[in-house]
């Protein structure tokens, strides 16, 4: 859509008379008009109507009383990135997008000031103010592979026609060329909206076939997708279903790369998809819509208690892919390991946790996976030591996941695998993951985590949404431990886990001589 913006309203103007002034002009709109006090939007159906609004409209044409102004709605940003985008300097071609100010990392005041809001001008009489702009909506990035000796074609000449595929898509595009040197392929980010992506995914496509038949290359040219692991799960879909649908509503040939192929450096699968330019472009709509639909889920639990979660790096968990939106300053704000309990108060690295975490018993096989190929992957990915339990009979219902690592570890086995029965269909599609995890604390700690009264506990319930339960009259294990029971979805879990990890960091403080008196005895074992 192409919006306007139409200044200089007079407080009676209504949706009627815009709608009057348009017709009368025969100027299409696609939507309805925003009337506001003093200003007004409207939706054209392309650039050739908006043009058409701004020439015939703007400075012409009288509404009660008042001459009417008429741009686009970003016009500064419309008109500087056409003239920049593509523009060669130094024998490179510029690609430029567009930041607004309040999704802009925050710098510090300078001698200069940076160039922000203000100081661009005061905003348009009558427009709303900053606070009140919309957000810019985040789209994941689309990245394909392509072989290395159409890369110069996509380029074209001085850079033309890649300069001419990012006008046209209204996208921005990389191309890795130094990456991987002498590699048979070379990957290509295409920044855009979804529909823009797709078509300048088509236009490559179509670059390299042409290509192809100039240079008398017989193979066939499959489009290739990268994608992030952690979505290839949902887009498979239980025995295949999603994947096998796309296959055949577009009429293609879908595969995907091994799980051997990854590494913690590159968590990217090869999605190829074989057919026509048509039916590849029409399963690459539908491919990465449901990545998208994945990184979106993904993106909104993780928001919403990402700064709940202490002790966690989680810009460094690698489960979302680089570079991709949303992992920005609100994410690099939260503390490393080791500014929180769970992490050794003396040493440099985070302590080791063991956790176990209890799943339906018919979900074994799914997160073992083919000969284990699923839970050796999943045990290098996450860095922790993760292993089945035996069944404690043969109709137990559930089985215990032994996990252990440092708190990213934890974080990141224990998100893939509620994450893996959720894709494999073990609850519901409106059912929440929950499950129940036991960690281990010292029986003289178990006091600190239930507190006087219960009050410790019950404000931990109150606080993480998970059910905390110290089962009374344990009797402590040979390391003189007890049980603590804790139950919820993923993020109530990791958070009432990082929270009892605190509280035995205060203890394990306390229990430390000082290092000017000596030894002290330890704390009384409680009864």
């Amino acid at each position: 859509m192409n919006k306007l913006y139409i200044g200089n309203v007079s407080a009676e103007a209504s949706e009627e008379d815009f709608e009057t002034i348009f017709e009368q002009w025969k100027i299409p709109h696609s939507g309805p008009f925003l009337v506001k006090t003093g200003y007004a939007f409207v939706d054209c159906p392309d650039e050739k109507a908006a043009m058409k609004a701004i020439d015939v409209l703007s400075g012409k044409v009288e509404l009660h009383g008042k001459v009417l102004e008429v741009e686009h709605s970003v016009p500064k940003r419309q008109r500087a990135m056409e003239k920049l985008n593509g523009s060669m300097m130094e024998n490179y071609a510029l690609k430029v997008s567009y930041i607004p100010d309040e999704t802009a990392a925050p710098e510090g005041p300078s001698a200069g000031g940076r160039r922000g809001f203000n100081a661009r001008g005061p905003p348009r009489s009558g427009s709303p103010g900053l606070g009140a702009r919309p957000k810019v909506q985040s789209d994941i990035p689309l990245r394909i592979l392509v072989p290395t000796q159409f890369v110069g074609a996509i380029i074209g000449k001085e850079g033309a026609t890649i300069r001419n595929i990012t006008k046209q898509t209204h996208s921005k595009i990389d191309i890795h060329r130094k990456e991987n040197a002498g590699a048979a392929e070379k990957p290509i980010t295409i920044h855009s909206t979804p529909e823009g992506c797709s078509s300048a995914c088509t236009t490559i496509m179509e670059i390299m076939q042409k290509e192809a038949i100039d240079t008398k290359f017989t193979e066939e040219i499959p489009l290739k997708i990268l994608a992030h692991n952690n979505f290839v799960g949902r887009l498979i879909g239980k025995e295949g279903r999603n994947l096998k649908k796309i296959e055949q509503d577009t009429g293609t040939k879908i595969t995907i790369s091994s799980l051997q192929d990854l590494t913690l450096y590159n968590p990217e699968r090869t999605i190829t998809v074989k057919g026509t330019i048509e039916a590849c472009s029409q399963a690459e709509e539908e491919v990465m819509k449901k990545v998208r639909e994945s990184y979106d889920s993904d993106m909104a639990a993780m928001n919403l208690q990402s700064n709940l979660i202490p002790g966690l790096n989680l810009n460094a968990l690698g489960l979302f892919p680089s570079g991709a939106p949303g992992m920005g300053p609100s994410m690099s704000s939260v503390p490393p390991p080791g500014a929180h309990g769970g992490c050794s108060s003396f040493g440099g690295h985070p302590e080791s946790e063991t956790v176990n975490l209890f799943i339906p018993a018919l979900s074994v096989g799914a997160i073992i996976g083919k000969q284990g190929q699923h839970i050796k992957q999943l045990s290098h990915f996450a860095g922790a030591s993760i292993k089945i339990a035996p069944a404690e009979g043969m109709d137990a219902k559930q089985r215990m996941v032994i996990i252990n690592g440092p708190p990213e570890a934890q974080f990141k086995a224990q998100c893939r695998i509620f994450g893996k029965l959720k894709e494999e269909n073990f609850f519901g599609p409106k059912e929440e993951v929950k499950l129940e995890a036991h960690i281990k604390v010292p029986s003289f700690a178990a006091g600190r985590v239930i507190g006087k009264g219960g009050k410790t506990v019950n404000e931990l319930q109150n606080l993480t949404c998970a059910e905390v339960v110290v089962p009374r009259d344990q009797t402590p294990d040979e390391n003189d431990q007890v049980i603590v029971k804790i139950s919820g979805h993923f993020f109530a879990c990791q958070l009432a886990q990082r929270k009892i990890q605190e509280i035995l960091a205060q203890v394990r403080r306390q229990q430390q001589p000082k290092p000017t008196s000596g030894a002290q005895p330890p704390l009384p074992r409680r009864k």
